[in-house]
């Protein structure tokens, strides 16, 4: 009995300390966003949602978050299932398990600055391509930072995710005693491409599914790599949320607020789906 208050009190802390704040902040930021609270509420309107909803602007920014954490998250995993599959102990003992985590203790902010002196024009790639007689003037070197594109902060990304999902994928492989499954597959034929793409990469992605999807939720959530490194013309969501919060006019906050509900809404309906697939998956299993 002792046992089992102990852990309902624990649950109920945990839900104190973690969920009711976050609700509590969306409940706040929807009121506002509808004029029910704040300086310059008048009661019930849903003008501030009519705005950015019929904004192209707002869709740009979503779709622009949505483009840059698909493809940072693709290129990570693509390089980290390259280097686990290819060296599955490296990462677990020996030196390379050592100075795999360096990467992960940089600040996010830290590593925008990086990526700003190493990809811009007047960084160390474009001294460099100057010195080598590749460019002429340091105009000409491409826009890699600041750009409409998010080359910058795609880099940024894959460079600090890279590490993080080989460690990952490397304690999966031992966890999951893939080297067995792999040298079963061998012993009934299965060929090293077919080993690879039919059973290593599928279930370290199936295990790690929802790792994955979180991380992908933090790229696309982030603040300090797109502000610096990114264009202005094209935001991620949390830039542009910030930016209009901060500004003198006013009337920008309801919005700032709407669209932060409204990413909201989607991270919670990812979650959902999210939840819904491995239920499925469970079902089957």
């Amino acid at each position: 009995m002792q046992q089992r208050w102990a852990a309902y009190g624990g649950r109920s802390l945990f839900v104190l300390l973690s969920a009711v704040p976050i609700v509590a902040g969306v409940s706040y930021a929807l009121l506002y966003s509808l004029g029910l609270t704040g300086v310059m509420a008048e009661g019930f309107t849903l003008a501030h949602w009519q705005e950015i909803l019929g904004d192209a602007a707002f869709w740009r920014t979503l779709g622009f978050s949505l483009y840059v954490a698909a493809v940072s998250i693709l290129i990570a995993l693509g390089l980290s299932l390259a280097l686990v599959l290819r060296s599955p102990q490296a990462f677990t003992k020996g030196e390379l398990s050592f100075f795999i985590y360096l990467p992960l203790s940089i600040p996010a902010i830290v590593m925008a600055f990086f990526i700003f002196q190493l990809l811009g024009k007047g960084g160390w790639l474009s001294r460099v391509s100057h010195q080598l007689g590749l460019i002429s003037a340091l105009e000409q070197f491409p826009d890699w930072v600041n750009d409409n594109y998010g080359i910058g902060i795609i880099v940024a990304h894959v460079i600090m995710a890279t590490p993080f999902f080989t460690i990952f994928f490397a304690n999966l492989y031992q966890n999951e005693r893939l080297g067995e499954y792999l040298h079963l597959a061998a012993t009934l034929g299965a060929k090293g491409r077919q080993r690879i793409f039919r059973v290593a990469v599928p279930v370290l992605l199936r295990r790690g599914l929802a790792t994955v999807f979180l991380y992908f939720m933090f790229v696309m959530g982030s603040y300090e790599i797109p502000l610096l490194v990114g264009s202005q013309s094209v935001q991620m969501v949390s830039v542009r949320t910030i930016q209009r919060l901060q500004r003198y006019n006013l009337g920008d906050i309801p919005e700032a607020y709407a669209i932060s509900v409204a990413y909201t809404v989607l991270v919670v309906a990812l979650l959902g789906g999210l939840l819904w697939y491995n239920r499925k998956q469970m079902g089957r299993a």
